[in-house]
């Protein structure tokens, strides 16, 4: 604390904010991408002041279609275009890395983004996210996870804060509830449902693809309209979360004020349906057009749009939000945009991992 204190007296805090900014705006518009992009976030680690105005400066994904903070993992991406990443399996620990791509290449080094580890239960499969690569989920870094029913047919992905500053939370007092004090201190307390993931039963088996659809609980239906913003989530802190009561993860309900209804009615929440795949009489399969992404056929690989049941989707509905699919065997691409977050679009991807034969 006292060596904090006195690199906030240091002459690096006391340069004249017009200057220092000037000089951060000309560093983060220099060093656009990864790796270069490491001097943008050192520059927010000298002091307060420089922090203060790099956070201003930085645009969100959305704008700048730039990943520089863990927050940037938790905001939309963006507007325009995918942003492409993959995703590497370790099948000997069962666990999954995001990288972001640094190329237009299939494989590279990448910038690390997340971490997954999956964990078998009596009645459920559960998917840890973490921002560390060593995933220990009593450490800081656990941000999330992805929770499966028995059958592996249905998912809830769960983010360890709260969306975004406008949501707030309701609970059911039917619910059984449990004291903050029997959970780990240096584990956050927050378990919020952000969206719903399910599989139909394929009733052609193996040789049909797979039908899912994502019902994304605090993004409302309207976000992908021209002109429509999706809150982002803007901090990490959980300073605004009243834990002074008991609370059971399962019973709270988040409460969206863009569509001014709760997020679990799903006429007024995102819902993200697989484009449906094609069957190709040349080759013999289902196909779908990634675009080079994806290179080798597998019943993972998908496309998520805001598709309507009806299947009949305007120019916004139709525009492919999410595509995942396998280039190797243990790589896989990851591509998404607004109104989702990498750590949605992880999450959604880390269900087509587990999935079982009743989907395929």
């Amino acid at each position: 604390m006292e060596e904090e204190e006195g690199l906030e007296q240091s002459w690096w805090a006391n340069m004249p904010r017009e200057l220092l900014r000037e000089v951060l705006l000309r560093i983060e518009s220099s060093e656009a991408t990864w790796p270069p992009r490491r001097t943008v976030v050192a520059c927010a680690g000298v002091c307060r002041a420089w922090r203060l105005i790099v956070k201003e400066i930085v645009n969100p994904p959305q704008l700048s279609s730039n990943i520089t903070f863990p927050i940037s993992l938790k905001q939309p991406g963006p507007r325009d275009h995918l942003l492409q990443c993959f995703i590497r399996r370790k099948s000997t620990t069962q666990t999954y890395y995001l990288f972001l791509s640094l190329s237009s290449a299939l494989a590279d080094d990448g910038k690390f983004l997340l971490a997954a580890r999956k964990f078998r239960r009596p009645t459920c499969t559960d998917y840890m996210i973490s921002l560390d690569a060593d995933m220990s989920r009593e450490r800081d870094a656990y941000v999330g996870k992805l929770r499966s029913n028995f059958l592996g047919t249905k998912f809830t992905i769960y983010d360890t804060q709260l969306p975004h500053a406008g949501v707030k939370i309701t609970r059911s007092c039917s619910t059984k509830l449990v004291s903050p004090k029997k959970v780990s201190p240096r584990v956050p307390i927050g378990n919020y449902p952000v969206a719903h993931i399910s599989y139909e039963l394929n009733v052609i088996g193996s040789r049909g693809p797979r039908r899912m659809h994502c019902v994304m609980d605090t993004i409302a239906a309207s976000a992908i309209e021209p002109g429509a913003v999706a809150p982002p989530q803007s901090d990490f802190s959980v300073s605004n979360i009243d834990t002074s009561f008991p609370f059971q993860t399962n019973s709270t309900r988040l409460e969206n004020p863009i569509s001014g209804h709760q997020s679990n009615k799903k006429d007024d929440v995102l819902v993200l349906r697989n484009k449906p795949a094609r069957w190709h009489e040349q080759l013999q399969c289902w196909c779908l057009n990634f675009h080079g992404r994806v290179t080798v056929a597998s019943v993972k690989n998908f496309q998520l749009a805001a598709l309507p049941e009806n299947g009949h989707a305007g120019p916004q509905e139709d525009e492919v939000i999410l595509q995942f699919g396998k280039v190797g065997k243990d790589l896989f691409t990851m591509d998404y945009r607004y109104p989702i977050s990498a750590f949605q679009a992880f999450a959604i991807c880390l269900s087509s991992f587990a999935t079982t034969v009743a989907c395929e």
